[in-house]
């Protein structure tokens, strides 16, 4: 099998991209949480442990940017933003469950 037939094996894989995608540092804990309910910016600092500020918006706009999560402003006083699932994030909830059930 040549690599130009492997690479596009994996780019039609709907696991090996899931993996490439979530493979940023604390991506899959992100998308682990998303399942559970909406998120905010604040409730990720307290729940992903030795995550910080920077690592969290550069992984979350990357999300946001494969289509995964949509940003949500809520404008009320003070000002919140809510991280959704994407029909595309949910798509990709079955194989990210039987990624889960191998550890």
């Amino acid at each position: 099998m040549t690599i130009k037939k492997i690479t596009e094996e994996t780019e039609t894989c709907p696991a090996q991209r899931l993996l490439k995608i979530l493979s940023g540092k604390w991506k899959a804990e992100i998308f682990r949480l998303a399942v559970q309910s909406p998120l905010r910016f604040s409730m990720l600092l307290r729940e992903i442990q030795g995550s910080n500020k920077q690592s969290l918006a550069v992984a979350l706009r990357e999300l946001e940017e494969e289509g995964l999560l949509e940003k949500t402003t809520i404008r009320l006083k003070p000002l919140h933003i809510e991280y959704n699932l994407t029909e595309k994030g949910r798509a990709l909830l079955p194989v990210f469950e039987q990624l889960e059930g191998l550890s």
